[in-house]
């Protein structure tokens, strides 16, 4: 695997880490919402998380 893809997955998953480990009840309650969405409302939310990176990769450049 390339060095900067596996750097950016170390990252993704420190920062996905850290919310659990600093406030679980809060992301046990975060979790439980958004199990509940429909599934409009997730892919919505994954789009947003999509575009959001993209912008910060070509901001970032």
């Amino acid at each position: 695997m390339n060095n900067t893809l596996l750097t950016a997955l170390g990252l993704m998953l420190i920062i996905e880490g850290v919310l659990p480990l600093l406030m679980p009840q809060a992301w046990r309650d975060t979790f439980r919402r958004m199990v509940e969405l429909k599934d409009g409302q997730l892919r919505f939310v994954g789009l947003a998380s999509i575009v959001g990176g993209l912008i910060l990769i070509l901001l970032s450049k």
